[in-house]
């Protein structure tokens, strides 16, 4: 993985080179992408102890497939891949799934805590402004509060969760991290994003957002419908969504990551 001093991640670059990581990971990690959305599309049909069962294979299967990702999105090769671990069709399991898996604990529980405090933030905001309970249980808006205190009252609670976002997003880069740095990388992954916020909410924003709100919309639509649904969407996100966000990652942590093993010049 080449690593270079100019940190700043152009939208549009990342964005092809997102184009280019989703075709190598068709490539790559063709394996890992079938297990995945095998595993996830049967899961209409484990009920029972069988539904314990899927949820470890899930876990299991989910691992191996973003490990596999993570490793093609940052490598300049396959050989490259392949020094950090890629298995024969993206299908390995060892210490970097773990690593993974860690890391993306940690970070959950440090979004937890950071709900927690917002939650309690604006319950005593919302508290303190005194609305009057019964107008809004009859929605009647004209009689909730004095309109400066509704205003204020919005302006807060979008503050709070464009504070929420702003963690998300920074917190985004932990897997390419923690596949190229050889460690679990989770809250540092904030340093790597640091001064990229909008580059990479926009680039989210198109390779997550939006297929995603394809995925409503035709399902909304009633196409498909029943168990096909949960079946096309295991596909989906299996082969196309987490192989394209992935590839998205990997190449805003290519051009973002600052540190190199044991202090290694940068090239």
């Amino acid at each position: 993985m080449i690593v270079t001093n100019d940190r700043r991640l152009r939208l549009g670059e990342a964005l092809k080179a997102s184009v280019v990581g989703l075709v190598r990971a068709w490539r790559w990690a063709w394996g890992a992408m079938a297990v995945c959305a095998l595993v996830w599309a049967v899961r209409p049909f484990m009920v029972g102890v069988l539904g314990w069962v899927w949820a470890a294979a899930a876990l299991v299967a989910g691992l191996i497939l973003i490990g596999a990702l993570a490793r093609t999105a940052i490598s300049d090769d396959r050989n490259d891949a392949r020094r950090l671990g890629l298995g024969a069709a993206g299908l390995q399991l060892g210490l970097p799934e773990l690593r993974l898996l860690g890391a993306a604990l940690l970070c959950s529980v440090f979004m937890a805590m950071i709900l927690s405090v917002v939650a309690l933030v604006l319950l005593a905001v919302f508290g303190m402004a005194e609305l009057n309970p019964e107008a809004i249980r009859l929605r009647d808006w004209a009689a909730v509060g004095p309109i400066w205190k509704l205003v204020l009252l919005a302006v807060v609670t979008l503050l709070a969760f464009y504070g929420v976002l702003v963690m998300v997003v920074r917190l985004s880069l932990f897997a390419p991290a923690t596949l190229g740095r050889g460690h679990m990388v989770s809250l540092n992954s904030m340093g790597i994003a640091q001064g990229s916020f909008r580059p990479l909410l926009g680039g989210l924003v198109v390779v997550v957002g939006l297929p995603i709100l394809g995925l409503l919309i035709l399902t909304g639509a009633g196409l498909p419908s029943g168990v096909a649904t949960w079946i096309v969407w295991a596909v989906v996100i299996s082969a196309f969504e987490a192989p394209l966000a992935l590839a998205f990652l990997g190449a805003a942590y290519r051009r973002l990551e600052y540190w190199t093993p044991q202090g290694a010049p940068h090239d």
